[in-house]
């Protein structure tokens, strides 16, 4: 396996890194001491530039490499948050924050694309610059939008720009990758149902919101089997019921509903809208009741650029030997906001046989962060190189 020597001398450092991140988890934009040691760690490498507070708590590290006359720009990204889960793996550098985890292993991402930045700031062997991004705030709080909006890719002049995550239940260390539509658009939605409450024995003088509401959670499954292409990737879930009574003998003024769609194109992303509202404010009227529906609009479908999507299969390629032909995913990654800014793509690398994100039982696999930080000194080494 062509994994570069330098990272397996580096393994125990980047290792350490990366569990003491684990150790200390912060969440969304709360990324304060891990975005402090980065930018510490980027100086002491050497890199040309270090800029902390883009999209709030982000930090960007500037590598030139030898030369620089292509004038070509190459963006990597990771993120750093990590996610409000009690942790229950056990491990020695378990969590020292209650509530809080990195249970998607982005303490993994962050310490692999440190470790390809020290050893791009050392080598430089490339002609042009490369730009290493550390982002908060990808587990639901838009922090790669933040990043942008705050003119990332103008200020660093950003061409291309990359992502990568890891993926348990596959073998370790290996790559997976699709073009065009990858991750999925994530909405949420929120309805409320109100009727007219009363005592349970006398239903004939209340108007029921809980029938009225179940009535809805049975409804919205028919946008998915009878109104969205069935061509087309579709998820209506309906994933909380709260009365505002908890009684054996109470009928309900009010239901509150809420749940989230996933689509992977904007077209079915528009149906599900409009189709989830009308069949709700619809359902609620025929039993004689009125429903509210918040929807909220949250990241966007992630959608690989297909000659970008070349570049990383060939850096794969190059470190793994080969490079799979990845599944779509429905669940949602906000790089999604940098690849609608620059042409780019995104990678999965295998974490093994771990325990799934978002699991408490999960951890990142440190065996794999040689064959994660060749593949980033690959690919910019490829994308850059001299003559």
């Amino acid at each position: 396996m062509p994994i570069k020597n330098r990272f397996s001398e580096m393994l125990p450092e980047i290792t350490a890194w990366r569990q003491d991140f684990h150790a200390h988890p912060e969440i969304l934009y709360d990324c304060h001491r891990t975005a402090g040691i980065v930018a510490e760690k980027l100086r002491d490498f050497g890199c040309d530039d270090v800029v902390e507070g883009i999209g709030r708590t982000g930090v960007v590290g500037v590598i030139r490499g030898k030369s620089t006359g292509s004038g070509r720009v190459v963006g990597l990204r990771a993120d750093m948050d990590a996610l409000p889960i009690h942790e229950a793996t056990g491990l020695d550098y378990a969590s020292r924050e209650p509530g809080k985890m990195h249970a998607c292993g982005h303490d993994g991402h962050t310490a692999m694309l440190l470790g390809a930045a020290k050893y791009l700031a050392e080598t430089r062997n490339f002609d042009g610059t490369v730009v290493v991004i550390f982002q908060p705030a990808e587990e639901g709080g838009g922090g790669g939008d933040a990043m942008c909006r705050d003119g990332l890719m103008a200020r660093f002049g950003l061409q291309e720009v990359y992502g990568m995550h890891n993926w348990p239940g596959t073998p370790a260390g290996t790559f997976a990758i699709r073009p065009g539509p990858f991750f999925a658009a994530t909405d949420q939605f929120e309805i409320t149902v109100e009727g007219r409450g009363g005592h349970a024995a006398k239903p004939h003088h209340c108007i029921d919101t809980t029938l009225i509401a179940a009535h809805i959670v049975v409804a919205l499954q028919s946008i998915v089997s009878r109104n969205a292409d069935p061509t087309q990737e579709v998820v209506v879930s309906v994933t909380s019921f709260v009365t505002e009574s908890q009684a054996f003998n109470v009928i309900p003024q009010h239901v509150t509903l809420r749940g989230t769609v996933r689509t992977l194109s904007d077209e079915m992303r528009a149906l599900a809208e409009i189709r989830l509202t009308a069949l709700t404010e619809q359902s609620a009227a025929a039993f004689g009741g009125a429903a509210r529906v918040d929807y909220r609009r949250g990241y966007p479908v992630m959608v690989n650029a297909a000659l970008e999507t070349e570049h990383a299969i060939a850096a794969a390629r190059a470190v793994a030997g080969e490079c799979a032909h990845a599944p779509l995913v429905m669940g949602g990654e906000d790089f999604a906001y940098m690849l609608n800014e620059r042409p780019g793509a995104y990678i999965l690398v295998g974490n093994g046989d771990s325990a799934d994100v978002h699991h408490p039982a999960y951890n990142f696999n440190d065996a794999i962060i040689p064959a994660g930080c060749s593949y980033w000194v690959e690919l910019a080494e490829q994308r850059l190189r001299a003559g």
